[in-house]
């Protein structure tokens, strides 16, 4: 069984490899989104004002001001945390007539004088803390979004491309199952997709220096877990189709949604309820909400166990599903 699975890994590896343009572009797509976000989303282009909440918000002639965005939290140490790091630019507890403010937010400070305009009452509290660039928290996304397009494209063209040009037919000859060729399929698609982004990553982090709490090693967990899933995800997708069309349409349904609900480019915090909701089936959603706890809130792999076990499911049910209804062929004889 085990020199099957290598076979089917060390061709695939193979093929890869050789398609040079598939291998260029898998490098430098990424590299370009984070130089051109380095520079488009620079610190004196954001003008939007960001308010965080603490529990119910009251009726207030604050919140009548436009082109503030508000954000309500339950959990004080939450939002305070989200203050020192700049994700909020001004703190206000309604229940306890207190505001806070971050003393190094040029920010905070237009937003302090905005509200003193409507309301000069409340207690005044100060906190410190570093900002957190935009390209500390969309690089993740980036990266993460480039390994979706690796992982789906890159798994389920190829695996149509067998069906269609009867490679798989004639493996169904083999003694290979369909249990040893998926999990041949995602683990070389896996060192390969782990391989490229690691590298980008660490270039990217030499030259902007990437703001990160947590451990190197926390985040290589989630990043394996996400990639694993997605994997198996665009394996479940292809696995009876012979069609290059239809599968195009398939992977551009399940990439398009997880793009832009899973926060690649922007958070979710302050959407409805239902948009929150959505995104958590969405395996690309958890492994950017881990990646981003570690990184920026110096999170634990015990602090995300959520998003891990979420990961490691979708994983599992998907590779069970894809194996049970694996096709060799294209049409049935």
């Amino acid at each position: 069984m085990f020199k099957r699975f290598l076979a089917v890994f060390v061709a695939r590896n193979y093929e890869f490899f050789r398609d040079r343009a598939a291998l260029g572009w898998n490098l430098v797509f990424p590299v370009l989104l984070v130089v051109g976000f380095a520079f488009i989303f620079s610190p004196s282009k954001q003008t939007l004002y960001k308010v965080g909440v603490i529990e119910n918000q009251i009726a207030h002639q604050f919140n009548d001001i436009q082109y503030i965005e508000r954000v309500e939290y339950a959990n004080q140490a939450e939002a305070m945390a989200k203050l020192r790091q700049h994700k909020v630019d001004f703190l206000i507890d309604f229940s306890s007539s207190t505001y806070w403010l971050n003393e190094t937010s040029a920010k905070g400070y237009i937003v302090e004088k905005l509200w003193l305009s409507t309301e000069s009452s409340y207690r005044r509290a100060l906190v410190s803390g570093n900002e957190i660039r935009y390209l500390d928290w969309v690089v993740p996304g980036i990266l993460a979004m480039n390994m979706m397009f690796s992982c789906l494209f890159g798994v389920g063209y190829v695996i149509v491309r067998y069906r269609k040009n009867s490679v798989l037919k004639r493996l169904s000859a083999t003694p290979l199952t369909a249990f040893e060729f998926i999990t041949a399929q995602i683990t070389s698609r896996l060192c390969i997709v782990l391989a490229l982004s690691s590298a980008i990553f660490i270039a990217c982090n030499w030259v902007f220096d990437f703001y990160m709490i947590g451990r190197y090693f926390d985040l290589f967990v989630v990043t394996l877990l996400g990639t694993c899933s997605i994997i198996a995800l665009a394996l479940l997708i292809a696995c009876r189709s012979e069609s290059e069309e239809f599968i195009g349409g398939m992977l551009n349904l399940a990439s398009w949604p997880m793009m832009m609900l899973s926060g690649v480019w922007f958070s979710l915090e302050g959407s409805p309820a239902f948009i929150q909701n959505l995104s958590q089936i969405f395996p690309l959603t958890h492994m950017l909400e881990g990646a981003r706890k570690i990184m920026l809130d110096g999170a634990t792999l015990a602090d995300i166990s959520y998003h891990i076990l979420i990961l490691v499911l979708q994983t599992g049910v998907f590779i069970f599903l894809g194996s049970h209804f694996f096709r060799w062929q294209g049409q049935a004889r």
